[in-house]
């Protein structure tokens, strides 16, 4: 069974390559996923073959790629030929999707006979990792699809198929203007990036590479994956940053287990009125059941918001209280941060310090941008922050970790 009109032309040009590897990479919303699921889907269709889709770190079939196979399927109107397995999806000629995270090397290497290997996300896959996927794909014919957002020209896959690609591989590029499907929400949050701030938005939305700096506030101390909240917290923190003018309206949830802090969600808007932000915050689970330390700036919206029904307060904010509140969040052993939360797990990678112009010297000064989720985990920390009666002075030293 073939498409008739592929949703995403570009992607297509990789299902005519001969190569082993289809390689599609670039800025978010592009559609590199949705493109790659919509063609193996029908791959599946065509022919009785067995698929493996992988990504970093996946602990459940909820942090696999499942759901983007089903909206191709729900999409397409094929419902009738799919049903559930155990490993993930079934087609009715046979065809199977085997969903697997590669922190578990063993179960790969246990695999046998796969056709396609779709890897998701690729640019979070270590080089050890790779050592132990690409021989598990050894089936006559077998190829791989490839797709990842680039993050640093040092990640493996970044190596691989654009630095120095490999001559087995096919690969395109893919931005926002090659989805004829790019959803009018995502275009207000480029025009932002891309007027308030340049360099991310050719990080984020053009596919270019960012470079690891010492000035980064949080290097080598966080982590982005999938992970499942514990049933069993006993506290959850939220902390809520409000837009002024063009910025973003921030309400993040988190929590503490094993001297380590998890944040789990985050809700994030651009231009978001005071009337449509109790909606904003509901997506946040739990958000109008447990109390929410917001910036103290906007003493009205803040009663707006405890006239709909949330137990919130203003941050007591002082003299040091942004660099102890950091200082706060770098004490704890480590913050894993879930891949759900975008915008969180972009600041932490792009929160620095001021540099010397002139020297190249880092110096002990916040600069004020990529702060939005920052701030609003700050006071949400806060209570706790106090309760520990903890004072910290942010020197240079702290950046080594």
């Amino acid at each position: 069974m073939e498409i008739l009109k592929p949703a995403l032309p570009k992607i297509w040009q990789l299902k005519s390559s001969t190569k082993r590897y289809k390689v599609a990479y670039g800025g978010r919303g592009s559609g590199k996923s949705y493109g790659a699921a919509q063609i193996l889907v029908y791959r599946a269709l065509e022919e009785k073959v067995r698929v493996l889709c992988t990504r970093a770190i996946q602990n459940t079939l909820r942090d696999s790629a499942l759901s983007i196979m089903k909206r191709v399927i729900e999409d397409g109107g094929i419902d009738m030929f799919f049903e559930p397995s155990r490993e993930g999806l079934r087609c009715k000629n046979g065809s199977e999707f085997v969903f697997r995270g590669l922190q578990y090397p063993d179960r790969i290497k246990s695999l046998d006979n796969i056709k396609y290997c779709w890897v998701e996300e690729a640019h979070s896959i270590p080089q050890l990792a790779w050592d132990y996927l690409i021989p598990t794909v050894r089936a006559d014919g077998s190829e791989f699809w490839i797709t990842f957002n680039p993050d640093q020209e040092t990640d493996p896959v970044y190596r691989m198929f654009v630095t120095k690609p490999r001559e087995d591989a096919t690969i395109v590029k893919m931005n926002w203007n090659d989805n004829k499907y790019f959803p009018d929400v995502l275009k207000q949050e480029l025009e932002y990036d891309k007027r308030i701030d340049l360099e991310k938005y050719q990080h984020i939305w053009e596919g270019a590479c960012r470079t690891i700096s010492d000035a980064q506030v949080f290097r080598k101390k966080y982590r982005i994956g999938a992970f499942e909240t514990p049933g069993d917290v006993e506290r959850f923190y939220y902390g809520a940053d409000w837009g002024f003018s063009q910025d973003p309206t921030v309400l993040i949830r988190c929590f503490i287990r094993n001297n380590i802090l998890w944040i789990d969600h985050e809700a994030y808007g651009v231009g978001v009125d005071i009337d449509d932000t109790p909606t904003l915050f509901r997506t946040v689970p739990g958000a109008e059941k447990w109390p929410i330390i917001a910036d103290s700036a906007r003493p009205e919206t803040i009663s707006y918001m405890q006239r709909n029904g949330f137990k919130i307060r203003g941050a007591d904010k002082g003299k040091g209280s942004v660099e102890d509140g950091i200082a706060f969040i770098r004490s704890f052993e480590g913050v894993v941060i879930h891949e759900r939360c975008k915008h969180t797990a972009d600041e932490f990678k792009l929160y620095s310090y001021k540099e010397d112009k002139v020297s190249g010297d880092i110096l002990p000064i916040l600069k004020d941008e990529h702060n939005h989720t920052i701030d609003a985990t700050r006071y949400a920390l806060e209570h706790l922050m106090q309760a520990h009666g903890t004072a910290f002075n942010l020197t240079l030293e702290g950046l080594q970790i």
